[in-house]
């Protein structure tokens, strides 16, 4: 039994490597995300990390990355693999890790390998889990209605493709993401890291145009999750009629077609979202998923505290990745990140995350916060970039690593409000820091968008 974070080989009956990890304990799950991998590289990517890291919470988790993309062996462009050499991929790695049965979840493309496997191979699979999956995307002239005609999804298949490897698919898989420069940098990595250029141009194409595997729905006998966003690349389907799903209602999307053609099928309609896996609301996809593993979901730990919130964010950041290029811009904020963690460091604070060009960050003390937040502002002068920050202090609730409650939403409003340059406080903050010598001025009532009441802020004095 193979366990732990060190990447393995698994040799396919036709000869070529696929390398895979496997991470975690209970029962075996494997991950699909067809060509966006790479079983070691992802794991620097925070988001990635928190995502392969709760599936592997409760189960065995299996990551593999198909022939000719991330560390196994590359094919020929002459000669791409088949859907059926992909299966085979996931066949073998199950072999070496001696998995008699698992859970198949495929993300996007990779639900065609999970819906073929789970045919072909049907006492190996205990359930199929598919998010943001299709049978065909194509319309097809037996009245299917896919993503749209032949030739529009080529010319757009192309479009996309050829710009891989520059993080524009944001608009595509994350378009709530889509002004995010650093968010769009780390996804143009994935990209580059998972497939070459050509190989994911000449694969996509192979996929998106003429892969049909509808035929093949009802021969799945293994339980079915069929978990869907209502996501705005798909918004050019008219809408369909309204029969349900036990308490789904049909949404015209392509994942649905798959849910009325497997018995038994489970459909989950995401809402409006963003349909890149571990963007954002990658905790809901987890705890559906949790729950069609292991029959249940965890609860998770959560903890409720008095915190002061901090937000800060870089004036004008788009306009300034424009001028400066991709390069420098990703330098620039490789240096602010690492100032920004010295700072919080010394203040005694902790990173929550970083959100793209900016940080969350909470503190047991608002004196201290707001003199990190001086800090930050007038340490990053030197590097040629103004920030603004936001701060209030109320009670927070810390669960799996990230934290939620009215607080933050206050801080980040008040944040929102701030001048280049200028750290925002609430009157909480105000009040709590009396005596301590920091100056401020008036800032004036504001509504805060989501947050009952009218707020006072004040602005931290120079």
């Amino acid at each position: 039994m193979i366990e732990g974070r060190a990447t393995r080989y698994a040799q396919t009956a036709d000869g070529l490597n696929v390398a895979f990890q496997t991470v975690g304990q209970g029962p075996d799950v494997v991950f699909i995300p067809w060509i966006l991998n790479h079983v070691e590289a992802l794991w620097d990517d925070i988001d990635v990390a928190r995502f392969r890291s709760r599936m592997a919470s409760f189960s065995r988790l299996i990551i593999l990355d198909q022939r000719g993309s991330g560390l196994s062996d590359p094919v020929p462009l002459n000669d791409l693999p088949t859907l059926e050499m992909f299966v085979e991929d996931v066949r073998a790695v199950l072999d070496a890790v001696e998995s008699e049965r698992t859970v198949l979840v495929g993300w996007n493309d990779g639900g065609l390998i999970a819906l073929l496997f789970a045919a072909t191979y049907p006492g190996r699979v205990t359930g199929v889990v598919l998010l943001d999956g299709y049978a065909r995307i194509t319309d097809a002239d037996d009245g299917y209605r896919g993503l749209s005609d032949r030739a529009t999804v080529i010319d757009g298949t192309r479009a996309f493709a050829a710009a891989w490897g520059s993080g524009d698919a944001v608009n595509v898989w994350a378009p709530s993401f889509q002004n995010d420069q650093a968010f769009r940098e780390r996804l143009a990595r994935i990209e580059r890291m998972s497939m070459s250029p050509g190989s994911a141009i000449s694969t996509v194409e192979m996929i998106n145009v003429d892969l049909d595997v509808r035929p093949i729905l009802t021969a799945i006998q293994a339980p079915t999750l069929v978990l869907e966003h209502e996501s705005p690349w798909i918004k050019s389907l008219e809408p369909f009629e309204q029969p349900t799903i036990g308490n789904s209602q049909r949404t015209g999307r392509l994942g649905f077609y798959i849910a009325e053609h497997i018995e038994g099928a489970r459909y989950v309609n995401l809402g409006r979202g963003d349909t890149l896996y571990w963007a954002g609301d990658a905790e809901r996809i987890l705890d559906e998923i949790e729950e069609f593993v292991t029959g249940e979901r965890s609860v998770g730990t959560v903890d409720r505290f008095l915190a002061t919130v901090l937000f800060t964010d870089i004036v004008n950041s788009t306009q300034l990745a424009a001028d400066l290029g991709d390069r420098r811009w990703r330098d620039l904020l490789i240096a602010h990140h690492e100032r920004a963690t010295r700072q919080i460091e010394r203040f005694r604070g902790r990173i929550v995350k970083t959100t793209g060009d900016g940080v969350l960050a909470t503190f047991d003390g608002p004196a201290r916060a707001i003199r990190c937040a001086c800090s930050l502002r007038d340490g990053l002068v030197g590097l040629g970039l103004q920030l603004r920050a936001g701060l209030h202090t109320g009670e927070i609730e810390e669960m799996n690593g990230d934290i939620g409650g009215i607080a933050v939403h206050i801080a980040a409003r008040v944040e929102a409000l701030a001048q280049p340059g200028e750290v925002l406080v609430s009157r909480t903050v105000v009040d709590l820091v009396a005596g301590s010598g920091i100056e401020f001025q008036d800032r004036g009532e504001h509504s805060l968008k989501g947050v009952p009441g009218i707020w006072r802020v004040f602005a931290v004095g120079s």
